[in-house]
């Protein structure tokens, strides 16, 4: 990452006054191009960060509108995607600088700078769909979806379908009997029994690029 550039996005701190203050920066191809990705290959941006600053702590207030050109999963075509962002963060005043959370950090409170290019990246960046679709394949996905939810409703709340003793399976209206009940108690005392695993669930694939982009540059 090309530190001359983005020296232009930062904020001097130390001497501040406990008030707030409102900065404004803006960035286009160039910005984008400091950061080792694939996602964003153009785009540009306008950011207001309000900072709000106190003997402990700093807030900020991030509001962007951007506009970045993705390419179309489907049709491998290029097309403008709007983004419109408010987020916050907070540094915290400590004796050591670390990331807490995705929106609280501790740092140093000798620090005399703290530069926002990263987290204005880091806000863009997460709006970008895992899927991206062109503007004119958007309305078909919808339209899909509106068709699958009609289907769906055909299916009243008392129509079951079921499995015999041979394996076939038989449609019946109504409900069950006493068994169907009896069958249905055994399954919700399994779904207590197997309490799911936190740990198997999927990690948007957006985090893992930011996480190895974060570690390229220390």
């Amino acid at each position: 990452m090309k530190k001359n550039y983005l020296a232009n996005y930062k904020i001097d701190i130390f001497r501040l006054d406990n008030k707030q203050y409102v900065h404004e920066f803006e960035g286009d191809d160039q910005f984008f191009a400091e950061f080792e990705q694939d996602e964003i290959g153009k785009g540009n941006f306008k950011a207001k960060v309000t900072l709000d600053k106190s003997e402990t702590m700093i807030q900020l207030l991030y509001e962007i509108e951007a506009v970045v050109e993705l390419t179309c999963d489907r049709s491998l075509e290029q097309f403008d995607y709007p983004i419109n962002i408010t987020k916050k963060m907070i540094l915290k005043f400590a004796d050591r600088t670390e990331e807490v959370t995705d929106e609280l950090m501790l740092i140093d409170r000798h620090v005399q700078q703290i530069n926002v290019a990263q987290d204005i990246f880091d806000f863009i960046f997460l709006e970008i769909p895992i899927k991206k679709l062109h503007p004119k394949f958007v309305q078909e996905e919808t339209e899909g979806y509106d068709e699958e939810d009609e289907d769906d409703e055909d299916w009243e709340d008392d129509d079951l379908l079921w499995e015999d003793e041979e394996g076939e399976f038989v449609y019946t209206t109504g409900g069950g009997d006493d068994d169907d009940e009896d069958e249905e108690e055994e399954y919700e005392e399994e779904e207590q029994e197997s309490p799911e695993d936190d740990s198997e669930a999927p990690i948007d694939p957006r985090w893992a690029i930011l996480k190895n982009l974060k570690n390229n540059q220390n």
